[in-house]
């Protein structure tokens, strides 16, 4: 079950991952574009023309393709969820269920209410000069619901862009079969992070219709939000038209562990990462006899899974997933930082020894009581993280994200005089005359 290489097949196998860009065209998809097309269309092809026909036909467009790709008959006005259907949304969501959502929310909330940036001007140079941070005015969250719903998605999102200060989170979610609404799951996070408008719309046309704007849903500032294949390529090609989180690819945990780790718990936080499709559990440890316990700890595990699970988790390992026996720890730990994963996990005897140590990954779980799985829902900071190796020079979402930045130049008379020659010779420099000219025609430049 558990692959155990050493570190020179590891590099061959594990190690190696695909570019951030390359996009894998499955069967699927491609029965799915000649279905809908009529031809046999590469998927960014066919979400070039679903954007194309968002921008130009709006609300129609929608409707076309909801009808299209989704089997889903719904009207123009049934695109905005109305707030009678997202109250009623939590008659079919379990009482603790909502609870646990609720104070998901409030620790999010609370994590992320800490000030990171705030506004500032300084008088040194001359005049003032300084930088104003405001918010994004409009965000917009994607909530994907093929395989399974993902409400805590739109909490690790939505709520932080509340936290800071976004005035307008709108969320976009596949409409269900029988219902024409999102999933009520997603429907109670929405009113829990209390956005401000939910579309039943998935796919490439709702990253469209958040970007270009249609007659129903306002364009947006930023699109958020994971998605499959069709939703990233979509969010690829309107990044310029409006920003963008990132472009996520699967989901990757790497656990570095040494002898006093226990290997039960290692097997299930493996298997957690392995439950997600195309997700990698990859173990890095100095200790052959504890990947041989995970090894029958994961035999036992995953057979007490159901199904389509226990499938999906067997995929991981016989594909993507394993365990890596490396010379000591040290070179355990730097071989987790030059993977820069998106979750990095330190099952080691001294944990907080060998944080200093790490450089690059979207989140450090510190001991094994600070296990991912609570990083996924409840512990307080964003679950949504770079994946791919861009932990590199990526952050995972916070509330940087939905802010900007303004420079303010306010030279006084004095200031301006003197910095006049030195523009002067730069303009010049570059061969830029009508520069140096604005400069020389108020008679303070020498040049």
């Amino acid at each position: 079950m558990l692959r155990i290489m050493d570190l020179d097949r590891a590099t061959e196998e594990l190690l190696r991952r695909p570019p951030i860009d390359e996009v894998v065209v499955t069967e699927g998809m491609r029965r799915r574009t000649i279905a809908t097309f009529g031809e046999d269309l590469h998927p960014e092809e066919a979400v070039r023309r679903i954007l194309r026909d968002v921008r130009a036909r709006g609300d129609a467009a929608l409707v076309d393709w909801t009808r299209r790709l989704d089997g889903i008959a719904l009207s123009a006005e049934q695109l905005e969820v109305s707030d009678a259907d997202i109250a009623a949304a939590y008659d079919r969501v379990d009482g603790e269920v909502v609870a646990a959502m609720e104070r998901a929310a409030e620790r999010i909330a609370r994590f992320h209410a800490r000030p990171v940036a705030q506004s500032w001007m300084m008088t040194e140079l001359g005049g003032v000069l300084g930088q104003l941070i405001r918010p994004l005015a409009r965000v917009g969250v994607y909530v994907p619901a093929g395989a399974a719903p993902l409400p805590s998605s739109l909490l690790m999102t939505a709520v932080v862009a509340r936290q800071a200060g976004v005035e307008e989170v709108i969320v976009c979610s596949p409409p269900q079969q029988g219902s024409l609404l999102p999933h009520p799951l997603v429907l109670v996070a929405a009113d829990i992070a209390e956005v401000d408008a939910v579309y039943a719309v998935g796919g490439a046309q709702a990253v469209g219709a958040m970007a270009y704007g249609t007659e129903t849903i306002a364009r947006v500032d930023k699109v958020c939000g994971p998605g499959n294949t069709f939703v990233v390529l979509a969010k690829r090609q309107v990044y310029g038209v409006v920003g963008i989180d990132a472009l996520p690819g699967p989901t990757e945990t790497v656990i570095v562990a040494d002898e006093s780790a226990n290997p039960a718990w290692v097997a299930a936080d493996m298997m957690a990462q392995a439950e997600h499709t195309a997700g990698m559990a990859l173990l890095l440890t100095p200790s052959r006899s504890l990947a041989k316990a995970v090894n029958i700890h994961l035999q036992s595990q995953i057979s007490d899974l159901p199904e389509p699970n226990r499938t999906d988790v067997c995929d991981s390992f016989a594909q993507r997933s394993g365990a890596v026996i490396t010379e000591d720890l040290l070179e355990a730990v730097a071989l987790a930082d030059d993977f820069a994963p998106e979750h990095l996990c330190l099952s080691v005897r001294d944990p907080w020894a060998w944080v200093d140590k790490i450089r690059n990954a979207g989140g450090v779980f510190v001991g094994e009581h600070s296990y991912e799985v609570l990083g996924d829902y409840v512990a307080g900071p964003s679950h949504v993280m770079p994946t791919g190796g861009t932990a590199r020079f990526a952050p995972p979402l916070n509330v940087l994200d939905f802010m900007r930045v303004m420079n303010v130049i306010a030279l006084d008379e004095a200031t301006a005089r003197q910095l006049a020659p030195v523009a002067v010779k730069l303009a010049e420099a570059e061969g830029l005359h009508a520069h140096a000219h604005a400069v020389k025609q108020r008679g303070r430049a020498d040049g």
